[in-house]
């Protein structure tokens, strides 16, 4: 009741909300929702999101009582294909199954404190003792709970994660999303959010920062409600345990919230069965060649076993495991890092035990030819093209979208916009938002959406450089709009199958400058190692020098030896003329590239 005796109008508010919308909400002029936040000390404009606990003030002063909106249960989120080490798992014998050791990612914003667990977990739970310790970085770790082992991912944030997921694997069977208790729920933390859920990988949340005496820990738990994240003690299905990792508290809980998360998954492999697993991490060093860091996902790798890994491969000479320790087999969820093999495998790439080096070897170089043709690549391109024939083979029913802008008033109406657009037809293609957000496109959004096969929208926003590179070699699509009205009726377009093609560049090779040489009275030729695909003689090249392009145009000349050729393919080296460029240095990157015209979004 109010203090005049009328009752008290009851409104559902979310946990932010625009001045306009709320206005809509209260049926009031915008302008009325203005004065009262001026008249509380705050200057808003009407795009401008104020939180629930001013906005409920305003409702208050406005006869209206404001409670928290419930979380709607969330849709399945079907984005991604099951990972190809589960589709393998499919195939083992179900009586050979055993259970096995869950493996550990840790997520979450930076300065949240994720390296800071992982060493306090390391320092707490790992046995010392073992050859001094633990002697090398490896990138992954176990730890031993009341009897039982859980393997870590000690991988640099989301980023890593998500490449796994992209290529297919998928490292971890639980995710650990820490969120700091004074800062609560940032950017990155929703990103980290999006990448889990993408991957269909249950999560706990560690509400780290607990000694600090800020920690709002009850303010925390209301914005992961509002993103669909509810505690267990809110009657939800995520566990969130308070830590705090300077102090090393709550380390035991956390640990127990894993065992009991994996429990309910019930993790099984066979550890007599073939053996494949994912790449971690992998570098080159001096005196020992490729160190490759392996998680064993099933079977048992032993040392003499020949491993093929996209395409590297080689006989495991010497395995190590996470104290430095050498070991002759390993089992599943056990991370190790071995030996052997002849060049650097990416991160995230699915190994597995074939039965001698000539077998690996033929298939490397399948792939190689596979590799050296960019756009008949087996994975998914996101682009319109690709999603018509996905749809007309009944594969996709949605345009799934990564959003960002420069600033929160301009996404919200445009993610409102896109959601509620459908293509019509017998096909009804709607839009998912995958993720939306502030700032520029990065590399995280790129890898989000690999693993999701999304396309990347920027309003007001494009993406960095490195950015740029990824989304070139992952092929993923990138527009960018400053006008709302044109980003709504181009996806209205894109759903419907009107837009006009336009002209894309795709790369079919590159190339390494190794030595420059003379040729004539002014020009220059290089001399050049191709590393990927091939560099013809008819397409464009682009001089790119550090990280930036520094010409572009065609090729003069295309030589082997003394011989003028038409391609060059990998491996082999070449002299490459330019038509008005004779500028090169060593150590440009030379990429040859064809314009095609698509229909692309």
């Amino acid at each position: 009741m109010s203090e005049n005796g009328q009752e008290t109008k009851q409104i559902e508010l979310p946990v932010s909300i625009t001045v306009r919308e709320l206005a809509q909400t209260l049926d009031a002029s915008p302008i009325e929702i203005i004065k009262t936040l001026m008249a509380n000390g705050m200057m808003a404009n009407i795009n401008q999101e104020i939180d629930f606990d001013t906005a409920a003030i305003v409702s208050e002063e406005m006869g209206f009582e404001a409670i928290s909106r419930p979380i709607e249960e969330e849709e399945d989120l079907e984005t991604v294909e099951i990972p190809l080490w589960r589709k393998k798992l499919e195939e083992e014998d179900e009586e050979q199954l055993e259970l096995r050791p869950p493996v550990v990612a840790i997520l979450g914003h930076v300065d949240h404190g994720k390296t800071t667990l992982l060493d306090a977990i390391r320092d707490t739970s790992v046995a010392v003792g073992e050859a001094g310790g633990i002697t090398q970085h490896i990138g992954a770790y176990q730890v031993d709970h009341s009897g039982r082992s859980i393997t870590f991912l000690d991988t640099p944030g989301h980023a890593a994660f998500t490449a796994m997921r992209a290529r297919g694997a998928q490292g971890a069977d639980i995710v650990i999303l820490v969120v700091a208790a004074d800062d609560g729920v940032m950017p990155q933390t929703e990103e980290a959010i999006a990448h889990t859920r993408a991957a269909q990988v249950s999560m706990i949340v560690a509400l780290n920062k607990m000694d600090r005496d800020n920690a709002a820990p009850d303010q925390v738990k209301q914005q992961l409600s509002d993103m669909g994240i509810v505690p267990d003690d809110w009657d939800g299905d995520t566990i969130i345990v308070p830590i705090s990792a300077t102090e090393k508290t709550g380390l035991d809980d956390l640990m127990e919230a894993i065992l009991l998360v994996a429990d309910d998954l019930e993790i099984y492999a066979n550890p007599h069965g073939d053996v494949f697993g994912t790449i971690i991490e992998a570098e080159l060093t001096k005196g020992r060649g490729v160190m490759t860091t392996l998680l064993v996902q099933n079977g048992t790798l032993k040392v003499g076993d020949t491993i093929l890994a996209g395409t590297s491969c080689g006989r495991i000479k010497a395995m190590f495991d996470y104290t430095g320790n050498k070991i002759k087999e390993a089992g599943p969820s056990v991370p190790v890092s071995v030996m052997g093999l002849d060049e650097v495998p990416k991160a995230g790439e699915l190994f597995n035990v074939v039965e001698n080096e000539k077998i690996a070897r033929e298939q490397v170089e399948k792939r190689k030819r596979q590799a050296e043709k960019p756009e008949v690549a087996d994975d998914p391109v996101a682009n319109l093209e690709q999603l018509f024939e996905r749809v007309q083979a009944g594969e996709e029913e949605e345009l799934r979208l990564i959003i960002k802008a420069d600033v929160q008033g301009s996404l919200e109406p445009i993610v409102s916009s896109v959601q509620d657009l459908k293509s019509g037809g017998e096909q009804d293609i709607g839009v998912k938002v995958i993720h939306a957000g502030t700032g520029n496109v990065g590399e995280n959004d790129v890898m989000l959406a690999s693993a999701t096969n999304s396309i990347i929208i920027g309003f007001n926003v494009g993406p960095d450089s490195a950015a740029k590179r990824l989304a070139d070699s992952e092929r993923i699509s990138v527009r960018k709009y400053n006008i709302i009205y044109h980003l709504i009726d181009d996806i209205e377009k894109a759903l419907k199958g009107m837009l006009d093609p336009v002209e894309k560049k795709i790369l079919v090779g590159k190339a390494e400058v190794l030595a420059v040489f003379p040729s004539g009275k002014y020009n220059q030729v290089a001399g050049c190692r191709v590393d990927l695909g091939e560099i013809h003689r008819n397409a464009k090249i682009r001089v790119i020098r550090d990280g930036k392009v520094a010409f572009e145009g065609d090729i003069a000349s295309l030589k082997r030896h003394k011989d003028d050729v038409n391609e060059v393919r990998t491996g082999f080296e070449c002299g490459i003329g330019l038509k008005d460029y004779s500028s090169f240095e060593e150590g440009d990157i030379l990429e040859s590239y064809v314009i095609e015209l698509v229909s692309e979004f």
